[in-house]
């Protein structure tokens, strides 16, 4: 297989066809197809030359650290819960095909396709980097959530780390953190996590998107089991740790029809809060997951998209404050509430756990009053 490039054209038409990889090189991998970045000045189309005939070997998963000036990214946004985060990682294994931080990877010159889960950067100064801004002057804590563009727990943490050193620094300097994973890997730092609890510190939310294995090794390939997300659930809860339950995200004849379910098993095992997230399809995420659909579900996809746009004011995506994370219309309604019935029926708090900033103490701080 070979490829030849082609000049981008804001009139060219998006087809994910001519970028995609043998189903061989895609085995285990979420995203159908690998298309260029929204900054690339020219476009790679894949076709059969003859030279390499016979099996195309899967493609390998590749690492590479990325050194950084600093770890906490700041937001303004009025619609999330935090006004800093950090994200160890840069790109995610798991292959989440409907990931919405896909198009980040068009920022490195590479693809919100399969590069996003195949070229896998890691940042080793990260928890340097943190105890030095913690440490700074002035510095006010407010809540950090770990991690936002991609998962703190993929299967490279294994290896790597990372969470585990940030969370000792944070529970060093006794700082609130709120993480977001869909792995059971967060149960290995329990330990930290029951600690930190204990003092109102840290609040564990699990994504779960479906409970049908079938469907979750289709959508998120590397993510582990729905089953081992709620064995998580309840070993961070006997641990005394809050747990939320995100059903995230909840994608329109795809899923959305589990959203009971999902709450219901949760909450047996424990979360005490829940939300949801509609589907978002920022940039090339809208024709990489209609290109999913396309090889896995095609008679779904127009009555999927159909109320997608519905909910996005008749567009792909609406990255207006306020709407993005839920939508706004008929349908979008329809699912806020379900979520609000749901969750009263079930028992989950109406109110959010609110983290403690007053414990914050910088090692050393007190040497400063001798």
């Amino acid at each position: 297989m070979s490829v030849r490039k082609q000049a981008s054209s804001e009139s060219a038409p998006r087809r994910l066809a001519a970028t995609t990889p043998a189903a061989e090189a895609r085995r285990g991998r979420g995203a159908t197809a690998n298309p260029a970045g929204r900054f690339e000045a020219s476009r790679r189309e894949a076709f059969d030359d003859g030279w390499e005939p016979g099996e195309v070997p899967p493609r390998r998963t590749e690492v590479s650290p990325e050194r950084t000036r600093r770890i906490l990214t700041r937001n303004d946004s009025p619609d999330i819960p935090f006004d800093r985060s950090i994200n160890p990682y840069r790109g995610c294994e798991h292959g989440c095909v409907y990931c919405f931080a896909r198009p980040n990877h068009a920022y490195v010159g590479l693809s919100p396709g399969l590069d996003f889960e195949t070229r896998l950067f890691t940042k080793p100064d990260a928890a340097r980097l943190l105890a030095r801004e913690l440490s700074a002057p002035g510095y006010s804590p407010r809540t950090i959530a770990l991690a936002t563009a991609t998962d703190p727990y993929q299967p490279i943490e294994r290896e790597h780390r990372l969470t585990r050193a940030l969370l000792a620094v944070l529970a060093r300097f006794r700082h609130p953190v709120g993480i977001v994973t869909k792995s059971n890997l967060v149960t290995r730092d329990i330990d930290l996590l029951a600690e930190m609890a204990r003092d109102r510190l840290v609040k564990v939310a699990v994504s779960i998107t479906t409970l049908d294995p079938v469907l979750a090794r289709r959508m998120e390939p590397r993510a582990p089991h729905p089953r081992k997300r709620l064995e998580a659930i309840r070993a961070l809860s006997q641990a005394g740790i809050p747990v939320m339950v995100i059903v995230a995200p909840v994608i329109p004849a795809l899923n959305d029809h589990e959203i009971e379910a999902i709450l219901a098993a949760a909450r047996a095992q424990g979360a005490g809060e829940a939300n949801h997230v509609l589907l978002r399809l920022p940039h090339e995420l809208d024709a990489l997951v209609s290109d999913w659909f396309a090889e896995h579900y095609p008679g779904r996809r127009e009555h999927a998209f159909a109320l997608v746009r519905q909910a996005r004011g008749g567009k792909a995506y609406d990255a207006a404050f306020g709407r993005r994370m839920v939508g706004e219309g008929a349908y979008a309604e329809l699912i806020a509430q379900r979520m609000r019935l749901a969750k009263a029926r079930l028992g989950y708090a109406a109110a959010r756990v609110t983290l403690n900033t007053e414990a914050f103490a910088p090692p050393g701080a007190q040497l400063a009053l001798f």
